[in-house]
């Protein structure tokens, strides 16, 4: 779903046809920057690109005459929508029901205020994404301490029960079990996975990595197509999975930290749903491991 950054833009991740009617799809990070009037989209999540690495596409909003739901135009194409600008249309995929609706919601709004109707002038009033997400339901949280270890979930009730919003707890692209997992070979039971992005212990860069989390540990990959991992952390060395608040990181969207025995982990997940999701599957995790009334401290 799309979230607000610190930089006050709408983010998130989506599949675009780069060159239309090709079928092909490629993922892509859009930036929907209202106060510049474009929608900007790049590989990945900038903070994680090279420096100076720029944006692939570009589209001012100015260009955009309305965007609507194209499932019924692209039927093989799950949760389809088309941005319509002049004479050329860009059809994107969303990752389930619920983000197709505040996608086409938030465009909409943003292409009213930035083209204002006769007579207007420049008297219109430029929202706040907060101010566009207006009918888009918005999430709250509650915190919860079962075991001695802190538990994040939704309190929404709206929203909830949509047409592939949930999709197993699996998201297309991002989050789809990796091939040799798939196949149910493994003897643990795969309780979460998905890719994030961590940072590294030696050199402090930061690079994208497929996670699995099961019954014992949580295992990053290099990628999904990967059949070792490139560690794996036992759930009985995890201390504590918490949003981060450290200054240092703080310019760093969707960032939580793991404390074990031996090092601090920083994850950063690509939406806010998504790290309070993995708070919430490791902490989890870690209760149904130890039992209740074991804190994670012990």
């Amino acid at each position: 779903m799309p979230y607000v950054d610190r930089q006050n833009r709408f983010c998130g991740f989506l599949d675009i046809e780069e060159n239309e009617n090709s079928g092909r799809f490629l993922r892509r990070y859009f930036i929907l920057d209202t106060e510049q009037g474009s929608l900007l989209w790049y590989m990945d999540n900038p903070q994680n690109l090279p420096k100076g690495a720029g944006n692939v596409g570009s589209l001012n909003l100015s260009y955009i005459s309305k965007v609507n739901d194209a499932t019924k135009q692209r039927p093989k194409a799950e949760f389809c929508f088309v941005i319509n600008a002049g004479m050329r249309k860009f059809y994107l995929q969303a990752n389930d029901q619920q983000d197709l609706v505040e996608w086409i919601s938030v465009l909409n709004n943003a292409i009213k205020i930035t083209v204002p109707k006769p007579g207007e002038g420049h008297n219109t009033h430029a929202e706040t994404p907060q101010e566009l997400l207006g009918t888009v339901k918005q999430v709250s949280y509650k915190t919860e301490i079962i075991g001695g270890v802190p538990i994040i979930t939704a309190t929404q009730e709206q929203g909830e029960g949509h047409n592939g919003a949930d999709r197993g707890g699996v998201k297309r692209a991002q989050n789809q079990m990796p091939y040799f997992l798939s196949r149910g070979a493994q003897d643990q039971a795969i309780i979460k996975a998905g890719y994030c992005v961590k940072q590294g212990a030696v050199m402090k860069n930061w690079k994208r990595r497929y996670f699995v989390l099961d019954e014992n540990s949580l295992n990053y990959y290099k990628t999904d197509m990967e059949r070792e991992p490139l560690r794996a952390i036992p759930l009985k060395e995890i201390h504590k999975v918490q949003e981060c608040k450290q200054s240092e990181h703080m310019m760093r969207d969707n960032l939580f930290e793991m404390v074990t025995s031996s090092r601090t982990f920083y994850i950063q997940a690509d939406s806010p749903e998504d790290m309070h999701s993995w708070i919430k599957a490791i902490s989890g995790a870690i209760v149904a491991q130890r039992g209740p009334g074991r804190s994670a401290n012990t």
